[in-house]
């Protein structure tokens, strides 16, 4: 006998009956009826632990480097990993890409709930040759792709996407809490049984976070968001959740008409010197990418604006407060727009010093050498301070192409080599660094 409940689908707490409020969330209106089934009980075996055979658990390699990178080296047999992001970023092609290339060498199996085959066959031929063994499905029933994926036992098994899966046995329309949570479990448990790997493709949003009820990153194993601006090209790959592996690792693509391109490093935008630009070096995860952040000063018409795209607008702010207060360096009464080249997002501490010199830069109008990066944290009272990962920080600026780097005083660089390190204690003396001995006319 089923028993009928009640589901948030934001939080996904229950209730026995309906109420206008969520208990667990606070939010309105989202309550939705389910029922679910008692489950009958029976007998556990337990397993001494080191007897168990872990040899079952060789990862699949996905084919995409920069994907392989995030999960710790690939797919897991048996796992199911939940990859979601906004409309239009790419989830479907980096999908598509995956099974394409385990097809080649091994079974695959797409089931496309949102697409016509006609649809998915022209994707899949954009992206290069389609082997035999990457079978497709257009079903949206639950109970169909679940006993599809027990009777072909694919590798690997994509299912795009699991918003628009629907269990007619089940109260709720697709994409609903219950269906969600019900289409995740069961197609879980047919991937457990028959050791594919599941990819599950999820939606977001409007406000960007995952769709559906938060205990649906519980029910798998890996959960990546993939982010990148429509409008753009690169695309970032973020593990949120992951049981085989660490978290800290992020994966660089771009986009392209053929297809998603990996991006093992991110080459710097060598624009015409000019004033305002620096070269910084963010960290995400366990990477450390050099990145040109940019600044523009200019007279405002109205009330001054600062303007902040991919970089912090809290620590711009900041550092226009110290610039002006500890540096001599005012921009009242200017329009201070400020950004990075290229999309990649900079909000770590650790470019605070090449914002601040980029502003400056940008207000007295010296233009700073190509081959100079500026590494640290600026503090309230003027103070460079180090930041996590600087001498790992220092080497990719080295690496790619920076001749001298510019760092706090207290920096312990033991071990980098072919870079000249100089060590700043204050903005101030940055400052004057830069403009007396390494932008463009300066003498040495």
């Amino acid at each position: 006998m089923r028993n009928p409940t009640h589901v948030c689908r934001d939080c996904g707490a229950t209730a026995p009956r309906w109420a206008g409020r969520c208990a667990g969330c606070g939010e309105w209106n989202t309550l939705e009826a389910t029922t679910s089934a008692p489950r009958a009980s029976s007998e556990a075996t337990t397993w001494a632990l080191a007897d168990v055979d872990v040899s079952r658990l060789a990862l699949r390699t996905t084919g995409v480097g920069e994907l392989d990178r995030v999960l710790g080296g690939g797919l897991a047999p048996g796992s199911s990993t939940l990859l979601y992001g906004e409309p239009g970023v790419g989830k479907s092609t980096l999908a598509l890409m995956v099974l394409l290339a385990h097809a080649s060498r091994g079974s695959a199996l797409l089931i496309a709930a949102e697409e016509s085959l006609a649809q998915v066959a022209r994707r899949a031929r954009r992206l290069g040759d389609v082997p035999s063994g990457l079978e497709v499905a257009a079903v949206t029933d639950l109970a169909q792709a679940a006993d599809l994926v027990v009777a072909r036992r694919p590798e690997v098994v994509v299912v795009d996407s699991l918003s628009a899966m629907n269990d007619a046995q089940l109260g709720g329309a697709s994409g609903s809490v219950s269906q969600l949570r019900h289409g995740a479990e069961r197609l879980s448990q047919s991937a457990r049984a028959t050791q594919s790997s599941l990819v599950l493709v999820g939606h977001v949003t409007k406000d960007g976070d995952l769709a559906g009820p938060r205990a649906l990153e519980h029910l798998v194993d890996t959960v990546i968001r993939i982010e990148g601006d429509r409008h753009g090209s690169l695309r970032i790959l973020r593990a949120q959740k992951h049981r085989f592996g660490p978290t800290g690792e992020i994966g660089l693509l771009e986009m392209e008409g053929s297809g998603l391109r990996d991006l093992p490093e991110l080459a710097i935008t060598c624009a015409e010197a000019t004033s305002g630009v620096v070269l910084g070096v963010t960290r995400d995860g366990t990477r450390s990418l050099v990145v040109e952040v940019q600044a523009l000063v200019v007279a405002a018409l109205s009330s001054p604006r600062r303007v902040a795209h991919q970089v912090s607008g809290q620590r711009l702010a900041l550092l226009l407060a110290v610039l002006e207060a500890r540096c001599g360096v005012s921009t009242a009464g200017c329009d201070v727009f400020a950004a990075t080249a290229g999309g990649l997002p900079a909000t770590d501490p650790g470019i605070d010093v090449a914002l601040a010199l980029a502003v400056a830069s940008a207000t007295q109008g010296f233009v700073v050498r190509r081959d100079v990066a500026a590494l640290g944290e600026v503090g309230l009272a003027g103070e460079l301070r180090v930041v996590e990962g600087l001498a790992r920080r220092v080497r990719e600026a080295a690496r790619l192409g920076a001749s001298t780097v510019i760092v706090p005083a207290g920096a312990d660089l033991e071990g980098v080599d072919g870079v000249r390190v100089v060590r700043c204690a204050t903005l101030a003396e940055a400052i004057g660094a830069l403009t007396s001995r390494f932008a463009v006319g300066a003498v040495e």
